[in-house]
This record gives C-alpha cells, sequence and structure tokens, in this order.
C-alpha cells in the first residue's frame, strides 16, 4: 500500500462486504481485504470482482490487497472494517486477541447480535479484550448493498462515543452517491438496526398471510413505537444523559421503513417464506443464507428480558420463528394488539 492512503482492513466478502469495500475505493482508498476462500482470493487478484457478490462491482486495479492472513492484515491496518454476519462472526472473532486490536479503530458493520453471547459487538469486545470504546464506531442505514453497487443514492450513520472518530471515519465514505451523517448512540443505533430485521421478517410473513397495505402500515408504525419506547428505556439505563439521540431519524426509523419494504431485503424475503409454509431450514436453504432477522428474534428476547423492556411484536415473531407457532394465528392475535 501507498504511505499516503489510509490503511483500511475489510474482513468479509459479503454483499455488504463488498458493498463497502466498492465505496472505499472508489473514493480513492487501498483497502486491506480478509478472505478465508483461496479461489475467491484467486478470482479477485485476476478480475477485480467478488465471485459469489456484486458482481456487477469491479474494483480499480491496484486498490484491493486480498489475503486469507488475519494477522497480516492487522498488521498493515489502523482500521478494521467487521462485516461478517452476525450469526458467523464469533469463529472470527476467536482468531483475534488483545495484542492485535492495541491502536486499532474497530468499525461494526455486522447489524446483529453475537447469538452465543446475545451481546453486540462492542460489549463482546470490551468484555473479551478490554477494548476501548472511544475506538469503537458502528455502520447503520438505511443502505442496500444492491443500490450501493448501482450508485443509486444511499445514506450512512456512523455512531462512535468519539463523534469527533465518528466524523473523521464518515468522511472516508463520503462521496456523490454515499450520504454520512454521525453521532454517538452506538447501542441505540445498532440496537434499532437489529430490531428493523425482525419487524421486517414480520412484514414479510404478513405479506405472505394476504394482509394487505393498509395493514402494513399500521403494523409498521407500531412496529417503530414499540422500537422508539424501547430505545428511549435502554438508553435511560446502559447510557443516561441529557444528550438524547433524535430516534425519527434516517439511522432507526429509516432503516425500519427500507427493510421492510424493499424488494431487496434478505428479512423481508425470508419473512415471505416462512409466511407460505417452508420451515426455516427450507428457507435458509433456498435464499442460500440464513436472513440476521431469524437469530435476532432470539437475542432481543434475552436483551429486552435483561432490561425488562416489552417488546410484543418481536416477541410474536420470535414465537412463530422459534417456537414453530402457526403464523396465521399470531397475526390473528396481532391484530388487536395494534392501533
Amino acid at each position: 500500500m501507498q504511505e499516503n492512503k489510509k490503511q483500511i482492513g475489510i474482513i468479509g466478502n459479503g454483499s455488504w462486504g463488498t458493498a463497502l469495500a466498492k465505496i472505499l475505493t472508489d473514493n480513492g482508498q487501498e483497502i486491506c481485504w480478509w478472505i478465508r476462500n483461496e479461489e475467491a482470493i484467486q478470482y479477485l487478484k485476476i478480475r477485480r470482482q467478488n465471485p459469489h457478490y456484486l458482481k456487477s462491482v469491479k474494483f480499480q486495479e491496484g486498490s484491493v490487497f486480498p489475503t486469507s492472513n488475519l494477522e497480516e492484515l492487522f498488521s498493515a491496518c489502523d482500521i478494521i472494517i467487521f462485516c461478517v454476519p452476525a450469526a458467523y462472526a464469533q469463529n472470527v472473532l476467536e482468531l483475534f486477541d488483545t495484542q492485535m486490536l492495541q491502536g486499532k479503530t474497530i468499525v461494526s458493520a455486522i447489524k446483529g447480535i453475537l447469538p452465543s453471547s446475545n451481546q453486540l459487538l462492542n460489549d463482546y469486545l470490551v468484555e473479551q479484550f478490554n477494548f476501548d470504546l472511544n475506538n469503537y464506531v458502528s455502520i447503520t442505514g438505511p443502505c442496500h448493498a444492491e443500490e450501493v453497487a448501482a450508485e443509486r443514492l444511499s445514506y450512512l450513520t456512523f455512531s462512535c462515543l468519539n463523534e469527533h472518530k465518528a466524523e473523521a471515519i464518515a468522511a472516508l465514505f463520503s462521496n456523490q452517491y454515499l450520504r454520512t451523517t454521525f453521532n454517538h448512540d452506538i447501542w441505540g443505533a445498532q440496537l434499532a438496526a437489529v430490531l428493523k430485521n425482525i419487524y421486517a421478517l414480520g412484514a414479510g410473513i404478513a405479506h405472505s398471510l394476504d394482509y394487505g397495505d393498509n395493514f402494513m402500515s399500521v403494523y409498521i408504525t407500531n412496529c417503530y413505537r414499540e422500537m422508539y419506547r424501547f430505545l428511549q428505556q435502554h438508553f435511560d439505563l446502559v447510557h443516561p444523559s441529557e444528550d438524547r439521540p433524535d430516534f425519527h431519524t434516517s439511522a432507526y426509523l429509516g432503516d425500519l421503513l427500507v427493510t421492510a419494504y424493499s424488494m431487496h431485503s434478505r428479512n423481508r424475503r425470508f419473512g415471505v417464506m416462512i409466511g407460505k409454509g417452508y420451515s426455516v431450514e427450507a428457507a435458509a436453504l433456498e435464499m442460500n443464507m440464513v436472513a440476521e432477522g431469524y437469530h435476532a428474534a432470539k437475542c432481543m428476547q434475552v436483551v429486552a428480558e435483561n432490561h425488562n423492556i416489552a417488546i410484543p411484536i418481536a416477541t410474536c415473531i420470535y414465537e412463530i420463528l422459534w417456537q414453530q407457532k402457526e403464523p396465521a394465528l399470531i397475526f390473528g392475535n396481532m391484530e388487536s394488539m395494534l392501533s
């Protein structure tokens, strides 16, 4: 890498990791990209494309340095973007050690809770590695990888306790098709991203059950009311201050709307299959993935119970996914909950 370039590492080569790589390289950044699969690494080196995700994206020559050596990435980079799906993140995190993380800025783009510990990535890093939270930044939407690939105008929110750092990281991503904002709400922004995946999965179930636009508008309104109440109570419990973030912004409400309604939403698509009678296993096989909202539904039950915060709509989705309750029956009961 050239010495005058920011040294940025990306861990994870799914569609979201590929979209973030595109944004950064379009902005003139050189990136080191950790990829497990050696065939994918060779394909990327030769063709400058990810062979499995967003193949329409072609990287500029000399802008991407792929590696399967995690220590090489940490040695070369000061900013590490972690975008492995939450369900599989634990396997990668077990390769970390405290020494590797010293002085690094960790940017989380996983949009989920670690299922093995029911923790956000920042809480896991603090507990396991005594990581300095001032060096932790989270990325939230609303933003779909497919629209980034097509360079359709998109928005990202960067959250960090150190807002100067959030602003600096956000500046690395800002360009003509990507607008950025920043705040200090690392817990709320991430938990909102987790909840919206659960609600979007429910929106897909409702669609398959032949609920129409009128019901859907009421459902999403109530989902946001539940999310807003949860975020307010969680904020007061975890980091109370008078400087409360604005939960009516795109990082919270906007991300919920796009994930619940968009044809690009994997969580909505997963929910559609569940509503049609697919098992979780069959839906995952059909999509070649398990949507984030599936594991999130179970994790959020633990988080909500730990803080004694009610999330009845999210609990309904949990009952469908994890307790195999009949979707039509659960949504029939939900009708009287909504207003």
